[in-house]
């Protein structure tokens, strides 16, 4: 906390302010307990000064008690029937004029404050600062990895033929709420495999029951605190793979561990969009991103494939310390069919560390 607190002290005299705003709302919001402890709740805005003890207003009153607990040196107040009301008059109170801003802050307060003091968006430099992981962070990643590794081990003891997406969900979530773990996100994609009509897992389950012959991919990520893991696999229902799966999920397999070679410290982000090429010489192409940072936000680099980019690669090289998951998504060029795999890694100086144990190989349930 304390080197965060430094980070954050150096942005504000770069960037010449008086203060900062770090804000949260609806659960959304990473800055908020990165700097103070506090999970976002409702509503959550902390008020840094690197020359003054930090406020941190909070949303309902009924939080305020336990945020009291969880938030490390900043005095916690509730926010009053508007905290924007309650933001201005702090920091009025302490002569701001300059006022940086990280985390959503939505329109009407931000024409409030403008009134009165130049607002200065420091989300970019945010993103910056959480890109690289400190030890102590990825010793929450492992956690959180565990904790997503969990829940696939539960998916394959319990789930066959009957299931419906719904009790994918409560499955998931059961092998890991005991042990202090809380939901990220936990998406599934099912088809028949002889007849596809889905190629990427669904953001909102169905009622739609598991059928012998289906194909089940999954996006898992539980988390410690705010820190998650990532883990892509996929699962067939009481049958092997037929042939389109087969080459679906080599193909995958292969990019994902020609990608992983090039992972380490220095390496250019383009390379990892060039090692997918295999899924291109296949004939098939991606859904979902390719790569994406994560742990702290959907961070950079986020690659799509040579067939279905993301927006120009990045003059980017990975890092030390940076988390990112490689997740090729590998599906037909009319987007039917499709399979999931991949995972959470940690860049290093010589290479990687995988933090995940959940086996990589294409299950078959039943």
């Amino acid at each position: 906390m304390e080197r965060r607190r430094a980070a954050i002290a150096a942005l504000a005299a770069r960037e010449k302010l008086d203060a900062i705003l770090v804000c949260g709302e609806n659960r959304s919001g990473s800055g908020v307990g990165w700097l103070t402890g506090w999970p976002v709740t409702a509503e959550a805005v902390a008020v840094f000064d690197p020359a003054r003890p930090g406020v941190l207003f909070v949303q309902y009153h009924n939080h305020v008690p336990l945020a009291r607990r969880l938030a490390q040196d900043f005095e916690v107040r509730w926010g009053g029937p508007a905290t924007v009301d309650a933001i201005d008059e702090e920091i009025s109170r302490r002569r701001a004029k300059r006022v940086g801003v990280i985390g959503p802050l939505g329109a009407g307060k931000q024409r409030r404050l403008a009134q009165r003091f130049e607002l200065v968006d420091l989300n970019a430099a945010y993103t910056a600062l959480r890109m690289v992981k400190s030890p102590e962070e990825l010793d929450w990643v492992r956690l959180g990895a565990w904790l997503s590794d969990l829940a696939v081990e539960s998916l394959l003891k319990e789930v066959k033929a009957g299931v419906d997406e719904r009790e994918l969900w409560r499955i998931c979530e059961n092998a890991y709420a005991g042990e202090g773990g809380t939901t990220w996100i936990h998406y599934f994609g099912a088809t028949q495999m002889a007849a596809p009509d889905c190629c990427v897992p669904a953001q909102f389950p169905s009622a739609r029951r598991l059928r012998q012959g289906d194909v089940l991919f999954c996006e898992i990520s539980a988390q410690f605190w705010e820190y998650p893991g990532q883990v892509l696999r996929s699962f067939t229902v009481g049958a092997e793979p037929n042939a389109l799966y087969a080459d679906l999920h080599a193909t995958a397999e292969a990019a994902f561990r020609a990608m992983l070679g090039v992972v380490r410290a220095g390496a250019p982000a383009a390379a990892l969009v060039a090692a997918a090429g295999v899924i291109e010489k296949a004939g098939f192409t991606t859904c979902d991103d390719l790569v994406h940072g994560f742990v702290g936000g959907y961070l950079p680099p986020v690659l799509g494939s040579a067939s279905r980019p993301a927006g120009p690669v990045p003059d980017l090289a990975l890092q030390a310390g940076m988390t990112i998951v490689l997740q090729p998504n590998v599906v037909t060029r009319d987007a039917r069919a499709g399979v999931q795999i991949g995972e959470l890694v940690i860049v290093t100086e010589t290479g990687h560390e995988r933090p995940h144990r959940a086996p990589m190989e294409f299950f078959r349930l039943n």
